[in-house]
């Protein structure tokens, strides 16, 4: 039993008691109700309270609460705060029915900080790696999961095309390809005017000029133009896609389609998919074309090379399987920067941070996708020529 009397307020309505127990810790026993008439005076009492005694350890007794509502429960959070603060312990004790629904509708036991012996240890070396692996074994399965939803959507598209919702893919292929044209050119051209006058520098020595030529087109339409284009995809469209699926998640509006009986894949992937792999290895050649203007730029005002003397060198250095190569790049490239924009979108949690944090983790791991697909390619491809 209590002993020692602390405090003892008179509001009979809804008051509280305080005293120590015989371990020296102090019990705050309220009395009657907890509500918005009375919590803001009770707050002050215990803040005063709390900064005179400053207990080791504090027993919130609510089995003569009665009644308790939002301000209520702020005033036992605040009490837990507190006790964390002066680094102590907390507790509460005869909870009836009702008063435990109202603080578990709250979730009152995810409020407020633990202090004291009641704090968690800091995780060691082996704690921590634990939950990182299961973190990532968490997030392959939801990818996995993800992937075979996309799978299955895409299958029931290719059967019953008419689902497929035509204008948001316009929509989408016109933001993803059309709006992204002058930043590719520009990119792509002064990237091409590099690489040559880069390239000049040496050749020259040898009286090989003409082979910058060769040294552009090649180098851009098999490798640097479905990069460099992914690359700027990813930027610009990847992240929006995140950003968009991320705001409509964290705002329910995904829930709300899945309630309405509409495939969110359907919905929202299949026509940002679609649109990114239908226009990206057009984007790609556009990208070499340009880059190859760039070259010719650098080989008639710098090389003494005619337009025709480039243009045939570039003609019989490329064939058609280069040029097709970089369009098929372009085209898987494409796939995974609309799929992981769309699985971090779904991915979203916590309001608008998450979707900064998603929208920067699918860019970076769209550009380590382009990247690792691609020298998969290129070992490929090698032991295939061999």
């Amino acid at each position: 039993m209590p002993e020692d009397p602390v405090s003892s307020p008179s509001d009979a309505a809804g008051s509280y008691h305080a005293s120590r127990d015989t371990a020296g810790a102090l019990v705050i026993r309220f009395l009657g109700r907890l509500a918005a008439d009375n919590a803001s005076s009770i707050i002050r009492e215990l803040d005063s309270l709390l900064a005179a005694e400053r207990p080791a350890m504090l027993i919130a007794d609510l089995g003569e609460l009665r009644q308790i509502d939002d301000f209520g429960v702020v005033v036992l959070v605040g009490l837990k705060k507190a006790m964390g603060t002066l680094q102590g312990r907390f507790e509460i004790q005869n909870v009836e029915a009702g008063v435990s629904e109202i603080l578990a509708m709250h979730r009152f036991v995810s409020l407020g900080q633990e202090g004291g012996a009641g704090r968690r240890r800091s995780a060691d070396i082996f704690s921590r790696l634990g939950a990182r692996t299961i973190a990532a074994l968490r997030e392959t399965g939801y990818m996995l999961q993800f992937l075979g939803d996309t799978c299955v959507s895409s299958w029931h598209v290719i059967r019953h095309p008419r689902v497929l919702r035509l204008g948001d893919t316009l929509t989408n292929m016109q933001r993803v390809g059309v709006d992204a044209l002058p930043i590719v050119g520009l990119i792509s051209f002064l990237l091409g005017l590099i690489m040559a006058f880069m390239s000049a520098v040496q050749l020259q020595q040898f009286g090989a000029n003409i082979y910058v030529a060769s040294l552009v087109s090649l180098s851009m339409t098999r490798e640097l133009g479905p990069i460099m284009t992914a690359i700027i995809v990813a930027g610009r469209s990847g992240s929006a896609f995140a950003a968009e699926i991320g705001s409509m998640k964290i705002s329910e509006e995904i829930d709300a389609l899945t309630t309405m009986g509409f495939d969110p894949h359907i919905f929202l992937v299949l026509p940002r998919l679609v649109a990114a792999v239908l226009v990206v290895p057009f984007l790609t050649l556009f990208s070499d074309l340009f880059a190859i203007a760039g070259g010719l730029l650098v080989g008639i005002t710098m090389l003494d090379l005619t337009v025709n003397n480039y243009i045939d060198q570039t003609l019989a250095t490329l064939d058609l399987f280069d040029v097709a190569l970089g369009f098929f790049k372009g085209a898987v490239f494409a796939a995974l920067i609309a799929w992981t924009g769309c699985l971090r979108g779904f991915q979203v949690e916590g309001g608008a941070v998450g979707v900064g944090r998603a929208t920067t983790s699918a860019v970076v791991s769209s550009i380590f996708l382009i990247i690792l697909s691609d020298s998969i390619v290129v070992v490929i491809l090698r032991y295939w020529e061999w």
